[in-house]
C-alpha cells in the first residue's frame, strides 16, 4: 500500500509568468475594497464619494434625458475609426459657435476624432507621441500613472504643484519647465482632478501662447470643463476651454479631450472626442485603428442632437445650479468636520481635503478610507493621485498620504448622508 501523501494544492492558483500584475487605479481600487464589504452601486445605504461620474438623472432646467435608442440598419456596421462624419462635424460646429465666433481659423470635421471613452482617447494620444519629454503634474488624474508607464517612446517628467500656492502654475512657470526640461508635450486635467484648480481666462490664453511659441504640445483633459465655479469663468458661460485661445487650429499644438461622460452626464455612453490639428487627428486615428478599432456607431448617431449650442448651454446651466449646491454642502461639511481644504474647488465635482488634523487613528488618507468603509462611505486616498509611472520616484511615503478626494457627483441626499456618517466616525475616533 502506498504511503505517498496526496499533493498539496496551493491556496491560490500559480501566477502565469507571461503576465505582469497590473495595478488598479484609485476608483477601481476603492470600489473593489468596498465590494468585499458588500457594496452594491444600486444599494441606497451606501454613499459612494469615490465615484468619478456625476449623477445621471434629470436635473431642473436641463434638456430631457435620452432614455431609448432606435438603431438604423445602416448603423449596425462598424463606425469609421475617426468617428462618423456627422458627429465629427457636430463637435467642430459646437466649438466654433460657442468659443470661436469671428475667428478666421475654424475647426472642421478633420480636426475631430471620436473614441469610445476618455481613457481610449488618452491612450490614442499617448500612442501617437514620439521620443519627447512629457511633463505631467503632481497631483493629477490617477489613470495617468499606468498610461504613462505602458508607452515607452516618451519620457514622463513630473512637475510638482505646491499646495501653499493653491496649486497655481503660471505661464512663466510653464515656459521655465518647457525650456529647462526640454519638454515636447505637457499632459494635464483642466479643471484638475483631484484639486479642482482651473487654469482659465487670461492665464489659459498665456499657456496656449507658450505652447505655440515653444512648440510644446498641450494635451488638455477638459472632461470637467462645464463644472466651473470661479465667478469670472462662470460669467463667460461657465465653460473653460483652451479652444477659445487657439489662433490657428492646424498649427497651434493644442489637443483637447472631452466628451459626454461628465459634461453632458452620460457616462455609460463612453462617447468622447479629441480635437486638434489635422495632423494630430490623423495620428490618433491611426493609433485607434490598432488599439480599439473605433466607437459605437449607434451611440455616435444618437449623440449628434445633444451637441447643439442650445442644449449644451442648458445642460451646463443646470449642472452649475444643482452641483453648485452640492459643492457648498460638501465643502462646508468637510471643513466643519475638521478637514483642511487647500483650495476650495474652482472646478470639477470633487473636494481635495487633508485629514491631518483629525484624530490620529484616521489622520491619513488610507486609514480614513478604511474606517469610512465600516460606515458604508467610499472615498479615494490621496496616494493614488501621486502620479508615479514605473515607481521611478521610489515607494516611500507620498506627499499626498494625508489627503482624500471626496466626490459630490452623487445626488444631494447621498452627500448629506455621507457627511452625517463622517461626523459620527470622527466623533467616535476622538472619543477613543
Amino acid at each position: 500500500m502506498s504511503t505517498t501523501p496526496p499533493p498539496v494544492r496551493p491556496s491560490e492558483p500559480p501566477a502565469i509568468t507571461a503576465f505582469r500584475e497590473v495595478p488598479r487605479t484609485g476608483v477601481i481600487f476603492v470600489t473593489t475594497e468596498a465590494k468585499k464589504r458588500g457594496f452594491d452601486p444600486s444599494e441606497p445605504d451606501w454613499c459612494n464619494l469615490g465615484q468619478g461620474m456625476p449623477e445621471a438623472e434629470a436635473l431642473p432646467g436641463a434638456p430631457p434625458r435620452k432614455g431609448s435608442l432606435e438603431i438604423d440598419l445602416a448603423d449596425q456596421e462598424y463606425a469609421p475609426v475617426a468617428g462618423i462624419g456627422e458627429l465629427r462635424e457636430a463637435v467642430a460646429s459646437l466649438y466654433n459657435k460657442l468659443f470661436r465666433r469671428g475667428m478666421p481659423s475654424q475647426y472642421s470635421a478633420d480636426n475631430v476624432a471620436i473614441s469610445g471613452g476618455g481613457r481610449t482617447a488618452l491612450t490614442r494620444v499617448a500612442a501617437s507621441l514620439g521620443h519627447v519629454n512629457l511633463g505631467h503634474f503632481l497631483p493629477d488624474y490617477t489613470a495617468y500613472e499606468e498610461l504613462l508607464d505602458v508607452f515607452r517612446l516618451f519620457s514622463p517628467i513630473p512637475i510638482l504643484l505646491e499646495s501653499e500656492r493653491g496649486y497655481a502654475f503660471s505661464a512663466a512657470d510653464l515656459r521655465r519647465e518647457v525650456q529647462g526640461r526640454g519638454l515636447g508635450a505637457v499632459l494635464l486635467s483642466n479643471p484638475s482632478n483631484p484639486t479642482g484648480k482651473v487654469i482659465g481666462g487670461e492665464t489659459l490664453a498665456e499657456w496656449v501662447a507658450v505652447a505655440r511659441e515653444e512648440d510644446c504640445a498641450l494635451i488638455l483633459d477638459e472632461f470637467y470643463s462645464h463644472y466651473v465655479w470661479r465667478p469670472d469663468l462662470a460669467a463667460q458661460g461657465g465653460i473653460s476651454t483652451a479652444a477659445r485661445y487657439v489662433e490657428d487650429v492646424d498649427r497651434d499644438p493644442v489637443v483637447i479631450l472631452d466628451g459626454l461622460t461628465k459634461n453632458w452626464r452620460y457616462p455609460g455612453w463612453r462617447m468622447t472626442w479629441t480635437i486638434g490639428p489635422k495632423k494630430v487627428i490623423e495620428a490618433v486615428t491611426s493609433a485607434g485603428s490598432f488599439l480599439d478599432g473605433g466607437g459605437s456607431r449607434p451611440l455616435q448617431r444618437a449623440a449628434i442632437d445633444l451637441l447643439t449650442p442650445e442644449a449644451t448651454l442648458a445642460e451646463t446651466a443646470a449642472i452649475q445650479a444643482e452641483f453648485g449646491k452640492k459643492r457648498a454642502k460638501m465643502l462646508n461639511g468637510l471643513r466643519d468636520c475638521g478637514f483642511t481644504v487647500d483650495l476650495p474647488p474652482e472646478g470639477t465635482f470633487y473636494v481635495w481635503a487633508s485629514a491631518q488634523h483629525l484624530p490620529p487613528s484616521i489622520a491619513d488618507g488610507m486609514s480614513f478610507f478604511r474606517a469610512a468603509l465600516d460606515r458604508k462611505v467610499i472615498t479615494v486616498p490621496g496616494d493614488f493621485f501621486d502620479v508615479n509611472p514605473g515607481k521611478r520616484r521610489g515607494t516611500g511615503s507620498s506627499r499626498f498620504r494625508r489627503h482624500l478626494r471626496f466626490s459630490f457627483g452623487p445626488p444631494m441626499a447621498r452627500v448629506e448622508l455621507a457627511l452625517e456618517r463622517i461626523r459620527a466616525l470622527i466623533a467616535d475616533a476622538a472619543a477613543r
